[in-house]
């Protein structure tokens, strides 16, 4: 009897070849560890909110007036909301044609939109026009979409950061297209070569790939690491030279830990380069609210902006933005938000500031704790995590435990957290889910866990990885890179 359209064996091949680690066998087996009672510490994925970061006040008062409408006919409202708060939902409700219960345009509401491109013009310091950016359901379905759009067949190749955000990976699958990997330096605290580059297109074309596109997530996901400007303008070159589209995954801007690197957008690099390659090379840039001090994961709201596309692309990509009909309103509301926050003066400006700033102080710290309680542990070394949300350190496993692994069915990193995970509760990503050099093992964990829990989970980590090495290792330690 021939198989059903939705039993397994006729699915499409490429749902069955794509892999998104972040959910896979670790985060499944943390939860059925959950269900039997055990505390689990979901450090697998970036989401703030459910590590106990508290919502920011400011914008959860104006979307809650933007969702009970009511509210604002209330001769008290004014007792439980400060005034620029219903000043501010007064403002986004005459955006929409019917509340936050009515479809919008499919790029955005166009209000929302011009935030946008002014949140964009302060930063960079160069015009952004409202056509060219788009909202969308986080920036995952903003890759999605571009990337949809980019790869025609398995012959198109996207460069792509190893270790790199499995969104890319598992979407490079599902489309069919052919992800093109390109290393990061682990011992340059995870910087870009350009050589690494060069070797990775040449390679891909000797096979008969057509690179057609490269991504950067800057900050790193999972590295960390923050590109430099001189870095960016490199990339850029490359991208002209080689007639690339660059995707630039910014969704970490806010998160910054140190002060040698900031955060510079590739747009702005792009601007500041000048003839002929501010206007020949295709941009698109990426940014949420999932991430940051707002770690509005569950809302869902991101936004795209497309540089030197064609006004034909453009009429393409809203195309395939209307299938959908329009993204979810609240959440373009909370990136109306985020890129319009309160500003010196109005009433919830103090407490908006003070809340941010204790949050981003809190994760520089608690950066700086997980660094350190890695590096203090035999046979892991970790390099600082200059901003994103997240520590890789390298597991220098013995091959005595390289060997259990294999006999287990295992890949070693993948033993290791599982034997973490059942020790300790700790839920992390090996760093195959990622990429990784042949023979090199890694784990992703957040920094999100509550700074006062953080001595006790490094404390419990080194514990279990010190017994952990006394099982699998007759004599103590490897050389450290």
């Amino acid at each position: 009897m021939a198989p059903k359209p939705l039993d397994y064996e006729s699915l499409n091949e490429n749902v069955k070849k794509s892999v998104y680690a972040v959910r896979g066998e670790l985060y499944l087996r943390a939860s059925e560890l959950q269900k039997e009672g055990k505390k689990i510490i979901f450090t697998n994925v970036g989401n703030p909110h459910a590590l106990g970061q508290k919502p920011l006040t400011f914008p959860r008062q104006v979307v809650a007036l933007c969702q009970a409408p009511f509210l604002l006919d209330d001769p008290n409202v004014g007792l439980l909301f400060p005034a620029d708060a219903i000043a501010r939902a007064t403002h986004y409700l005459a955006m929409t044609s019917g509340g936050l219960g009515a479809y919008s345009d499919s790029r955005g509401l166009p209000g929302i939109r011009k935030e946008v491109a002014e949140f964009i013009e302060r930063r960079d310091g160069y015009p952004s026009d409202p056509e060219l950016i788009y909202l969308t359901d986080g920036a995952s379905k903003g890759v999605m979409q571009i990337l949809n759009a980019i790869i025609r067949n398995n012959k198109d190749g996207i460069l792509v950061p190893v270790p790199q955000y499995p969104l890319y990976s598992a979407t490079i699958a599902l489309y069919g297209g052919s992800l093109v990997p390109y290393y990061l330096e682990e011992s340059a605290n995870w910087g870009l070569d350009i050589k690494n580059l060069r070797q990775s297109i040449s390679e891909a074309r000797s096979k008969g790939i057509e690179v057609r596109a490269m991504v950067i997530i800057n900050p790193g996901n999972p590295t960390g690491q923050c590109l430099s400007a001189a870095n960016i303008r490199e990339i850029l070159e490359f991208c002209y030279v080689e007639n690339l589209a660059l995707l630039a995954d910014e969704v970490y801007q806010q998160n910054i830990y140190q002060d040698e690197r900031p955060f510079v957008s590739a747009k702005k690099i792009l601007m500041e380069m000048g003839l002929p390659i501010s206007m020949e090379v295709q941009l698109v840039s990426y940014h949420t609210v999932s991430k940051g001090y707002w770690g509005e994961c569950g809302q869902r709201g991101g936004y795209f902006e497309m540089t030197n596309l064609s006004p034909e692309t453009v009429d393409e990509m809203y195309k395939i933005s209307s299938i959908s009909l329009s993204p979810n309103v609240p959440a373009q509301i909370f990136m109306g938000l985020m890129v319009n926050p309160p500003k010196p003066g109005d009433i919830s400006f103090m407490r908006f500031a003070a809340e941010s700033k204790e949050i981003l102080e809190s994760l520089r710290r608690r950066a700086r704790i997980m660094t350190d309680g890695f590096n203090s542990c035999r046979n892991v070394v970790c390099n600082f995590t200059e901003g994103a949300m997240y520590s890789f350190p390298q597991i220098r496993l013995p091959p005595k435990a390289i060997e259990a692994a294999k006999r287990a069915g295992k890949v070693p990193d993948v033993f290791y957290c599982l034997k973490l995970l059942e020790a300790t509760g700790i839920s992390t990503v090996p760093g195959s889910g990622f990429g990784q050099k042949e023979g090199v093992f890694h784990l992703r964990t957040t920094i999100l866990p509550a700074e006062q829990d953080m001595p006790e989970i490094m404390a419990s980590f080194k514990k279990f990885n010190d017994e952990f090495m006394e099982q699998y290792e007759h004599h103590r330690g490897y050389s450290r890179m």
